[in-house]
């Protein structure tokens, strides 16, 4: 991301008179937002409910974090194509930083401090808006990023391998002893899981490339995994009760909390801007449209303080689910409210996913996040650049070892990243 330019004016725009993004009229919504809006809840739904589990929380908090978050955002987004909510990476750092409190994964006071984490992370980004810090996006350079996001993917991918594989209670210290142990122990394996989540996996990636760009494989493989389930007789692990009904506002956070969660909370509205800027940034570039960092900054405090007063977690802008909302035929911003409308309908009736195999959200997970694994990146850049290559792969090293506390291994990145700026600029 250090070789892109960041620009809050249009293309054709001069330096002399740059048009203020903060005066810009909303747009009008189109009958394609309604669409693309719609399209995108279809997949927002299952990937919501894996990403809360991914995050170590309830299923249903995905969908609390699917339903207000993105009408904020839509609220007060530059780009009309970014799509806010639960995203992979995002939820692994918020593992991280919950799984090192006094709280254990899953219990109600894990659970606040999730939604005060996600307050944190609001007033963070809010604040960066309001200051017109956009800039400090560029903290999070290329290295960095190729680095982390390589590492996470396979963190993520590992964690959802037992869940794929059926193995209800899988042993180890952390998530690769895990994963290992789930491979070598074919005897724990429910086939009918294996198959299920082989299956999403196809639909989701096949279809995509072989049917349609717009293909709707998560969709159906939430339909077939409960039909399955209901006539089937499956055995497997199910996502079982869902909470249904809107979620409950509160403020009443752990507040006591907030210095033992500042510093996570600080990084992961750092690290995880990284995404919606690079997702707004290049469809800004390639449709030679204005986008702003500090406009994404509000719009982006504002729904992870929607999702904290629904009781969720940290979201932020999803670059799969972006690039659906632009192939469908977004226009404007209100797409995102759309799939927020949408997400919020759904709720009173979301019990109809108790049966739902787990494996399925497994398979939904593996196919949003196997592409983030950047072998071919990791190894051409030893070629490009020695000092970007010592970046990149001391925070991969770092982001592998130190898990489930991710959020480290970036910080180390970003603090090695300066160090080696620093020192070239010394040396020229």
């Amino acid at each position: 991301m250090a070789d892109d330019q960041t620009t809050d004016r249009p293309a054709d725009s001069t330096p002399d008179s740059p048009p203020d993004p903060w005066t810009e009229p909303p747009s009008r919504p189109v009958p394609a937002d309604l669409l693309a809006g719609l399209s995108v809840a279809m997949v927002l739904v299952p990937q919501s409910m894996a990403y809360a589990e991914l995050a170590g929380l309830p299923s249903h908090l995905g969908l609390f974090a699917s339903a207000l978050p993105p009408i904020l955002a839509a609220l007060f987004a530059s780009s009309p194509y970014l799509q806010t909510g639960p995203v992979a990476l995002t939820s692994l750092l918020t593992f991280g930083v919950l799984a090192a409190g006094s709280a254990d994964v899953g219990t109600p006071d894990y659970v606040a401090m999730a939604a005060l984490l996600a307050m944190i992370v609001g007033g963070t980004r809010l604040l960066l808006g309001v200051l017109r810090l956009g800039v400090v996006t560029y903290l999070m350079r290329d290295p960095v990023v190729t680095g982390f996001t390589s590492a996470a993917a396979i963190l993520i991918l590992a964690s959802q391998l037992p869940k794929a594989l059926g193995v209800a209670a899988a042993e180890g210290d952390g998530v690769l002893s895990r994963a290992a142990w789930s491979l070598g122990h074919v005897d724990h394996w429910e086939i009918a899981s294996v198959g299920i989540a082989a299956v999403t996996v196809l639909l989701v990636l096949a279809g995509r490339r072989v049917v349609h760009r717009l293909f709707p494989g998560a969709l159906l493989a939430v339909v077939g995994g409960v039909v399955v389930s209901r006539i089937a007789d499956y055995g497997g692990p199910v996502v079982g009760e869902v909470h249904t009904g809107l979620p409950d506002l509160s403020l009443d956070l752990p507040w006591g909390s907030t210095g033992s969660l500042l510093v996570g909370g600080v990084l992961i509205a750092l690290v995880g801007f990284a995404e919606p800027a690079s997702i707004a940034r290049m469809f800004a570039d390639e449709d030679r449209q204005r986008w702003s960092a500090d406009r994404e900054f509000v719009s982006q405090g504002m729904a992870n303080m929607a999702a904290s007063v629904s009781g969720a977690f940290p979201v932020g802008g999803s670059f799969s689910r972006s690039s659906l909302n632009r192939l469908a035929g977004a226009q404007t911003r209100w797409s995102g409210l759309v799939t927020g409308a949408a997400v919020l309908a759904f709720l009173p009736f979301a019990d109809v996913l108790a049966p739902l195999p787990r494996a399925t959200l497994g398979g939904v997970v593996v196919a949003a996040v196997v592409g983030l694994v950047r072998p071919v990146a990791l190894v051409s850049i030893v070629r490009r650049s020695p000092t970007d290559a010592l970046v990149a792969w001391t925070t991969f090293v770092v982001t592998l070892t130190m898990e489930p506390h991710v959020e480290r291994g970036v910080l180390i990145g970003i603090l090695l990243s300066l160090a080696v700026g620093l020192r070239t600029r010394r040396s020229g």
